[in-house]
């Protein structure tokens, strides 16, 4: 038989009544259906659940999976710290190289055609035995050596001089009143041939 304000009105209950028993009511009725929902989210997972420990009753061996994920990760780490130290060496050798005076093609060739394995590092990232290694370099890759040489500047058409030896002093030289001697399209004209002797 089921709550109604009818049913609850016929037993002699007054309208407020009728309303406090109707919420509490309401109240119960959604809390239960809740559970029900949790519960039925539960039973789904139990399928899971028996999945799994079907396996483990099967004898599924978790230890060689777990020795399988082990190795694949100390695989990649070791792969990694083998890319780190390969990319060390290669940039402890450019500057080597470097020092050695080879130019950039030098150190280019040098740094690609180097047996890294002949190329030890010490705790602090430097080249072991780095004199022998620079001396090494400059016997195999001699033709790259950068040599450099100082040059003047060559001038072919070196400024004109004229002997004019005109000074700031006096180009902007005034007379007795405080005005410029020269005017100031002859003060510019000066000025500018005094730059270019410069």
């Amino acid at each position: 038989m089921a709550l109604t304000r009818k049913l609850l009105k016929g037993m002699g209950l007054t309208e407020e009544q009728v309303d406090s028993v109707i919420d509490a009511h309401t109240e119960t009725v959604d809390g239960l259906k809740t559970q029900i929902e949790n519960l039925k989210a539960d039973a789904g997972k139990l399928k899971d659940v028996q999945k799994e420990l079907d396996d483990l009753k099967n004898g599924k061996d978790w230890k060689s999976e777990a020795d399988k994920i082990r190795k694949e990760f100390d695989d990649f780490k070791a792969s990694a710290e083998a890319k780190e130290t390969e990319s060390a060496k290669r940039e402890a050798l450019r500057e080597i190289a470097k020092s050695a005076g080879l130019s950039d093609a030098g150190i280019g060739k040098a740094v690609k055609y180097t047996d890294l394995s002949t190329v030890e590092l010490d705790k602090d990232g430097k080249v072991k035995n780095a004199d022998k290694l620079t001396d090494s370099l400059k016997a195999e890759w001699g033709d790259y050596v950068a040599t450099t040489q100082t040059r003047g500047a060559h001038v072919d058409n070196p400024p004109a001089n004229s002997g004019n030896t005109t000074t700031k002093a006096d180009i902007y030289k005034k007379d007795d009143k405080g005005r410029y001697v020269m005017s100031t399209a002859e003060r510019q004209k000066a000025l500018a041939e005094m730059m270019t002797k410069q």
